[in-house]
């Protein structure tokens, strides 16, 4: 007779989109752990009482996806350096003395996509990030710890980036306005609602040349509008953030079960699904 089966789940608002369950359900079976994962929509002002009766349930990990990534933060009793400085929490679990646990593994993901999948260099990089939210807030400390040279974080509103700036006192770190950028890159991150929404930040051409990787954190069955730019700029690659969504995935199923799944094959099958 078969034994309980673990439960997890994504909670967000929409959820419907969500790829994580098809992700952790394929982890799942390729490391042979006996678990489920379900998508769960929560009311915009229900997420503790959510959080709540999922694990008085004795169910075991929540992913926590837009837009209750900075309120499962201040829910977690005890959050990961990491997650400190992100302001926002992706992974919630119980700890053996019943308390609520948060990690964010966005930034280890998209380090992982690039390192891992793309080959790409971090380490002694000049590194252009856009948008100054609660994604690229997310990321900045994996990707500070891999010591690029600098790092410049453009943004619409340059107070914005500044405010992040303060938040990591590291000296490879500086704010720019989006016209501001001098020099060119070799990393440039789109952190920005930009493709979501049809549209590129004012940003100058001159930062891109046939050397620079162009990543942006949207995906999409078709090239994003970021990536479109770039490769029309002369950008020597591009990626979208497909892989970061899979790593990071990754990386949570680590904590949860202390097995890191492989993920190029779940990343071609979601590719192909997609396309």
């Amino acid at each position: 007779m078969a034994g309980p089966v673990d439960n997890y789940a994504v909670m967000g608002n929409p959820i419907d989109h969500s790829k994580s369950p098809v992700i952790h359900t394929l982890f799942a079976n390729q490391t042979g752990q006996s678990l489920r994962y379900t998508a769960i929509l929560v009311d915009i002002d229900g997420l503790q009482k959510a959080i709540d009766a999922f694990f008085e349930n004795g169910d075991l990990g929540l992913s926590i996806t837009v837009p209750f990534k900075e309120e499962a933060w201040q829910l977690a009793e005890k959050r990961t350096s990491r997650a400190e400085k992100a302001g926002a929490v992706n992974t919630l679990w119980q700890d053996e003395h019943g308390q609520l646990r948060g990690d964010n593994t966005d930034g280890l993901g998209l380090v992982a996509d690039l390192k891992e999948n793309n080959g790409i260099t971090i380490k002694g990089a000049r590194v252009l990030i856009l948008g100054a939210g609660g994604a690229v807030r997310g990321v900045l400390e994996p990707i500070l710890s891999e010591q690029p040279v600098d790092v410049v974080i453009a943004n619409r509103t340059r107070s914005k980036a500044d405010t992040l700036v303060d938040l990591f006192p590291d000296e490879t770190l500086s704010a720019s306005g989006f016209e501001d950028i001098e020099g060119r890159f070799d990393l440039i991150i789109n952190g920005t609602a930009a493709s979501l929404q049809g549209e590129m930040p004012p940003i100058p051409g001159h930062v891109i040349d046939q050397k620079t990787c162009c990543y942006d954190m949207m995906y999409g069955a078709e090239e994003t509008v970021f990536n479109r730019w770039c490769r029309e700029q002369g950008a020597g690659k591009t990626i979208d953030g497909l892989g970061m969504l899979v790593e990071q995935a990754a990386e949570q199923f680590a904590i949860w079960r202390g097995v890191r799944p492989e993920t190029r094959e779940v990343l071609g099958l979601l590719r192909n699904e997609i396309a």
